[in-house]
């Protein structure tokens, strides 16, 4: 077990960008993007002196108490099913907890929920498994959708989209919708649309200058896509690629020309951008894990079941508990603070609302 140490950074981006399960989250430059966090990262090495196993950590100080949580997005990066590299990297976590007074550690792992293997070694290891949400009460989504494209080109993914989902592409293309990558000129329309369809459905929106954190600092691996109608932006989707893999990180649509359906063809633009670029998997992230179609949230289900990708459960959240009853203040306090934080939003966007 190893501490990453400045010497080692080329060392260790080379390792993520090549290893079959890196992910964007996993790097430096997301560290960048996540500045409110401290970032650090853990490492196993093999018997030649080889980075074998990786977790980046992000790290951050709890209100009024004089703890910290630390956080690794869709960490490790190893083989997973190698128990001294698992044992290595949580005695790096352990060192990391006593360094920042960390009470707590969460993961999400990029793992399926049928590894039971995984699941087990995790447990033995300390871990508590978090495997009850089912919409998306983590800090990471449960369920996705995913589109394996290897080997196969636009036309042959066109080919085996529903039915219904190439037919509201082609209306889109036949409403004259053109979509363009766009650089950091089309923030204020992309952020505007989605403050649009964030009180449309409910959620929270990341601030402007956290999507322009993004795209300085991924660089042409973050892209931004726009939908046009006669020149007007309708519709944007933000999109990233690492390693063989493209991941739909945020999508945003405006109440006016949805039903020339800009975000079919976006999604399709973006597929195609995976395949063109040798990617083995196109990750359209989030959905509910509740199928019912009393759901309200069914309809982002059927929308990516349209593209015809696997619906894939994760393991689900992770945690290593150092300090509990600190913790379960702090998670107390947080509460409390996401109900205030969403009645100020709501407060705050209510000229959004149909009809202002």
């Amino acid at each position: 077990m190893e501490i990453l140490q400045t010497a080692d950074f080329e060392a260790y981006d080379a390792f993520v960008q090549a290893h079959p399960r890196s992910h964007f989250m996993q790097t430096r430059a997301w560290g960048r993007v996540k500045s409110a966090w401290k970032w650090q990262a853990v490492i196993s090495r093999d018997e030649a002196g080889s980075i074998r196993g990786s977790l980046a950590v992000l790290i951050r100080k709890l209100p009024l108490v004089p703890y910290t949580m630390m956080y690794a997005p869709r960490g490790p990066v190893c083989d997973i099913h190698d128990p001294q590299v698992l044992a290595d990297l949580t005695e790096g976590l352990r060192a990391l907890a006593k360094q920042h007074r960390a009470c707590v550690f969460k993961t999400d792992p990029d793992v399926p929920s049928s590894d039971e293997v995984f699941a087990r070694q995790m447990r033995e290891l300390g871990y508590r498994l978090n495997g009850e949400s089912k919409n998306f009460e983590g800090i990471q989504p449960r369920y996705v959708f995913r589109l394996p494209i290897e080997g196969r080109n636009a036309e042959e993914l066109m080919a085996a989209y529903h039915s219904k989902t190439r037919y509201n592409i082609r209306v889109a293309q036949k409403n004259g919708v053109e979509v363009r990558i766009c650089g950091e000129e089309m923030l204020d329309d992309f952020y505007r649309i989605m403050l649009e369809t964030g009180v449309r459905d409910h959620f929270i929106t990341r601030p402007k200058a956290y999507f322009a954190s993004m795209m300085k600092h991924l660089g042409q691996d973050c892209r931004l896509y726009m939908a046009f109608a006669e020149e007007q932006p309708i519709a944007g989707t933000l999109a990233i690629r690492f390693g063989d893999k493209v991941w739909y990180l945020y999508g945003a649509s405006s109440n006016a020309e949805r039903n020339k359906m800009p975000n079919y063809l976006l999604q399709h633009e973006m597929i195609t951008w995976a395949a063109e670029t040798g990617c083995t998997l196109y990750d359209f992230r989030g959905v509910s894990g509740d199928l019912s179609e009393d759901n309200p949230l069914y309809g982002l289900y059927r929308f990516k079941k349209g593209f015809s990708g696997e619906f894939t459960e994760f393991v689900g959240e992770l945690e290593l508990c150092f300090h509990p009853l600190v913790y379960k203040g702090a998670m107390m306090g947080k509460k409390i603070f996401s109900k205030l934080a969403g009645i100020k939003y709501r407060w705050k966007n209510r000229k959004y609302k149909k009809g202002a």
